[in-house]
């Protein structure tokens, strides 16, 4: 097993072990590791094209069904194509449930949690992990698709990352740009007055891409509480909403707005297809 890393009190602690065996995916063709983060076993699947010397790191976070296996192979013509080296964590159920994986850790039980516990954190440790196992600090970025596509964009929103490029594919549900909606599907209540504006302004500059299949367009049945339907009826319509709501305001505030729409005709909420069409590498670009 490759390299332990903790995360307390938002500090990354890595171990001693520098000369630990290099992460599996450091190896041609797929593999498999369980990784140490915050005292919880991750199992993380991989993946390393043949033909590709210098790969940029390519975070990929599966759907409800918690298979993350099926997403890396999904990534690999992605990976293939544009030279990445994928990994994707597991995020079990038992241990991850909804409220910790699909919306972040940030709210249980209508109570905001301490932002040291919310679970975007394990993805910045899994990004040391993978750049101390490689001995280089390579690019990266993320890719989450459905329930992922949640997660993402509420580490996006509030923690903020350093990837180069954030994709969101067929969300059931986002953080609405606003201070009036509440926390997990808004800023509310996380943030508020100068420090929410702050936080408004950090989420509409991250370099996201909201990135859906046109034919997404059936009742999302999975996301029917009320803060997912104020967004819109379907995953498509919801994606649509919130971008055009996040360019208005960021464009009502004078403030950078980095984000990006790609839409995928004749594709509905199918990673495969998702991940193995051109439109994805445009989602990815920087």
């Amino acid at each position: 097993m490759g390299e332990a890393i903790r995360w307390t009190g938002g500090v990354v602690l890595l171990g001693s072990l520098l000369a630990a065996a290099p992460l599996a995916a450091a190896q041609i063709g797929t593999g498999r590791q369980t990784v140490d983060v915050n005292g919880t076993p991750l199992v993380v699947f991989t993946y390393r094209p043949a033909a590709c010397s210098d790969p940029s790191l390519l975070m990929v976070f599966h759907g409800i069904a918690r298979n993350a296996r099926s997403y890396r192979d999904d990534a690999r013509p992605l990976a293939d194509r544009i030279c990445l080296l994928v990994v994707a964590p597991v995020f079990d159920k038992q241990v991850f449930p909804t409220w910790r994986y699909q919306r972040g850790g940030i709210v249980k039980d209508a109570v905001v949690q301490d932002a040291r516990d919310w679970t975007g954190g394990l993805v910045l440790n899994l990004v040391a992990w993978v750049r101390q196992q490689e001995r280089r600090t390579l690019p990266y970025s993320l890719f989450g698709h459905s329930a992922g596509g949640q997660f993402v964009d509420r580490l996006t929103a509030f923690i903020g990352t350093e990837a180069r490029r954030i994709v969101v594919a067929n969300a059931g549900s986002y953080v609405f740009p606003s201070l009036d909606v509440d926390a997990p599907f808004g800023l509310g209540k996380a943030y508020s007055g100068t420090k929410g504006e702050v936080a408004l302004q950090r989420y509409l500059e991250q370099p996201l891409t909201i990135y859906l299949g046109q034919g997404d367009t059936r009742d999302d049945e999975r996301n029917d509480y009320p803060e997912a339907l104020a967004q819109g009826a379907s995953r498509y319509q919801r994606g649509i909403n919130v971008f055009n709501a996040a360019k208005n305001l960021a464009q009502a505030r004078a403030w950078r707005f980095n984000w990006r729409l790609v839409e995928l005709p004749g594709v509905g909420h199918n990673a495969r297809k998702m991940f193995a069409a051109p439109q994805a590498s445009e989602a990815l670009s920087p």
